[in-house]
């Protein structure tokens, strides 16, 4: 059964909306700045700049910069989500969202507050960082009162949404379903990584001889997903899961896993291997994920196509990097080009060779053009999502 990404409103360390993120996007511009977070050492983030849309006063109570996140790039697809309410009628219109930081800047404010005084923020309450509160703030965003849900796999949450949405469309429970991430930045999840040793003191390099590690980024995208094109006619082919619990944080070095959800995947997408034209690669910038993914993109894809990582312009995004890099090859297809993949071009002697996309890369002249999107997580939840043009 078709569906359709049907519209798209996105916001990112390289602008808000399609447009924004596509320019900065394709002209190889980054988002990351320094950041002081990590006591005794430095690293970059990749944090968005833009206004965010403010919540109504209804929903104060959850206000959080990721909820904000949320309704700036709801807010750019309102015209097309009201279509779908009056099409379908609201009760036949899902939520489907994956996260992993929720609102837990504003618990850190809170604790920082308790420390300084000895009480909490009078309007202060735990559920503004409850991981499950983000479906329930975009429905109410919405109007939308399907079924309505948040899915929490680490780095994979919004590609696994993708892949629930897709299965409530095709089982009939809905028929639209507002889908995608959010993801804030906040000191515990970059310290956090650090720890693990994952950081990069510079803006990190993926797939480079020379690169030590991810920097962290925040953003949101969102998705109006459809049996009809009522706008663009994107298609959402398929999504692949897999789950090989090799380790808490770091990947299996054979790509058992990740291998298992590109060629699911594919299969639902009911394509080849070799009629993949454009790969975004997870591609962390950690020795762990390159040297894996790498490995299982070059055993898998024998015709190379284009391929890059966008961590280096917009860091990694973490619950919302799967819809976040999904949209990214939305706009690839609208626009033609493949993203570039941009990094210091000293690529690792010990990696196979992949074959990095550059700048104003045409993406395929001729249609259907087929792209794939990798994103892998801590205790091997992989993801790969697959989207294209329909089938003539």
């Amino acid at each position: 059964m078709a569906t359709y990404l049907t519209d798209l409103g996105l916001i990112n360390a390289l602008g808000a909306g399609q447009k924004a993120v596509a320019q900065a996007l394709f002209a190889a511009q980054r988002g990351l700045s320094p950041c002081d977070w990590v006591p005794g050492s430095s690293t970059y983030t990749a944090a968005v700049s833009a206004e965010l849309t403010p919540l109504p006063e209804r929903l104060w109570p959850l206000r959080s910069r990721n909820a904000q996140l949320a309704a700036t790039a709801l807010e750019q697809i309102g015209s097309t989500l009201e279509l779908a309410l009056e099409r379908y009628g609201a009760e036949r219109v899902a939520v489907v969202v994956g996260t992993s930081t929720s609102g837990i800047a504003e618990g850190e404010a809170a604790i920082q507050t308790l420390q300084q005084t000895g009480q909490l923020p009078a309007d202060y309450h735990y559920r503004q960082q409850e991981i499950g509160n983000l479906s329930g703030i975009v429905a109410s965003l919405t109007g939308a009162t399907g079924p309505a849900y948040t899915l929490s796999t680490a780095c994979s949450s919004s590609a696994h949404a993708l892949g629930s949405a897709k299965r409530l469309l095709d089982a009939g429970l809905a028929d639209a379903v507002i889908v995608g991430g959010a993801d804030s930045l906040c000191r515990l999840t970059v310290n956090g990584f650090a720890a693990l040793d994952s950081i990069s003191g510079e803006p990190c390099v993926p797939f480079s001889v020379n690169r030590n590690g991810i920097n962290i980024g925040e953003g949101a995208a969102f998705f109006l997903l459809t049996r009809e094109p009522l706008l663009y006619d994107i298609e959402l082919l398929g999504v692949g899961a897999s789950s090989d619990a090799h380790h808490i944080s770091a990947p299996d070095p054979s790509g058992k896993g990740a291998e298992i959800a590109i060629r699911a995947a594919l299969a639902a997408a009911n394509r080849a291997l070799d009629e993949v034209d454009y790969i975004n690669l997870h591609g962390t910038g950690t020795a762990l994920n390159d040297t894996m993914e790498s490995a299982v993109v070059a055993r898998l894809f024998s015709h190379q196509p284009l391929c890059s990582s966008s961590k280096g312009q917009l860091g990694h995004t973490l619950g919302a990097a799967g819809a976040t890099e999904a949209a990214l090859c939305w706009l690839a297809l609208t626009e033609n080009l493949a993203p570039p993949h941009v990094w210091d071009n000293s690529p690792d002697p010990a990696l196979p060779e992949l074959q990095f996309a550059r700048h104003n890369n045409v993406l395929l002249p001729a249609s259907p053009r087929l792209v794939l999107s990798n994103s892998f997580a801590f205790g091997g939840n992989n993801a790969a999502v697959v989207l294209g043009d329909p089938r003539p």
